[in-house]
């Protein structure tokens, strides 16, 4: 059974090649504010108490809301948890800086469409170098000459909670950061939502930019214009995100720690919230159809 993306329809002349990448006055200053309050506000007001916010408040975005709630649930619905759980999870994921609910599953599932054509345009695969995908990725958009259909499951596109995440994503920072000053003051603000939101989307482009070019491969994509890589040393930081070749495998998979030595602690959440009756019903390997177009290289 070959993989297919359901929310993406192409079109009898869509092409994942065709197309311009063009500069976004939107994603390119919203980037470059949080860069310019990172670089600034963050060497004003270093405390370590600071420090220990963003740590935390970036583990807890990039875990929970990034990982569980955007990519593993929302994007590829690999495990089952309360609606109301999921909401949070997804909010979290908004903190991340990235895009809305709606808009990071088109991001995701457009980028993922155009991958597994035979040829696909560079900006999808990360295939420049690295200062010009930097520039690509967070100050531009691909704009296709015959873009593929966008055509989310209905259970998101008429979910009036993500319609108003979607509407309100770049303002939900805002009650974070009157939280953040009331408890700590401007040098909690500065680091738990500014320099976070700087870190995170830099590591989400650079994160994807080696995972599409560097690092080992258990797995081929037969017919797929842009292969996944593993970035073993990175697995921590990125919450499991970063074994991209099994992820480029098994898609829908709940689990990304698929060899010895892996470290998965997005898997590792869901198995607590299992033991509390919070997570159910995972999608792994051992579960999902069979792949023809997958192809074992490891010797």
């Amino acid at each position: 059974m070959k993989y297919e993306n359901q929310s993406i329809q192409s079109k009898l002349n869509s092409s994942a090649f065709k197309g311009t990448v063009k500069w976004s006055p939107v994603k390119s200053i919203w980037v470059s504010f949080f860069y310019l309050t990172a670089i600034i506000g963050g060497y004003m007001t270093f405390n370590f108490a600071a420090l220990l916010v963003f740590i935390f408040f970036t583990a807890i975005t990039l875990c929970f809301g990034h990982s569980l709630g955007m990519h593993r649930r929302l994007i590829h619905q690999s495990y089952e948890c309360p609606r109301l759980l999921e909401y949070l999870f997804v909010h979290l994921g908004v903190l991340v800086g990235l895009a809305g609910p709606k808009g990071m599953l088109q991001t995701h599932d457009t980028r993922d469409w155009a991958q597994r054509q035979r040829e696909c345009h560079g900006y999808f695969g990360h295939q420049q170098s690295l200062a010009k995908d930097w520039y690509w990725q967070l100050h531009c958009d691909f704009v296709f000459d015959s873009p593929p259909t966008f055509d989310p499951p209905k259970a998101i596109a008429k979910d009036k909670v993500y319609d108003w995440m979607e509407k309100t994503w770049m303002w939900q920072q805002i009650p974070w950061a009157f939280l953040l000053f009331y408890f700590g003051g401007i040098s909690w603000v500065i680091w738990g939502i500014n320099v976070r939101v700087a870190v995170s989307v830099t590591g989400h482009w650079l994160i994807g930019y080696y995972a599409h070019n560097k690092g080992r491969q258990h797995w081929h994509v037969e017919g797929a214009a842009v292969q996944g890589h593993n970035i073993k040393f990175a697995s921590l930081m990125t919450m499991g995100e970063s074994h991209h070749n099994n992820h480029h495998a098994y898609p829908n998979s709940a689990k990304f720690s698929l060899y010895p030595g892996e470290w998965d602690p997005g898997w590792w959440v869901l198995l607590v919230l299992e033991k509390v009756g919070l997570a159910a019903n995972f999608k792994t390997p051992e579960n999902l159809p069979e792949r023809k177009e997958l192809v074992c290289v490891d010797e």
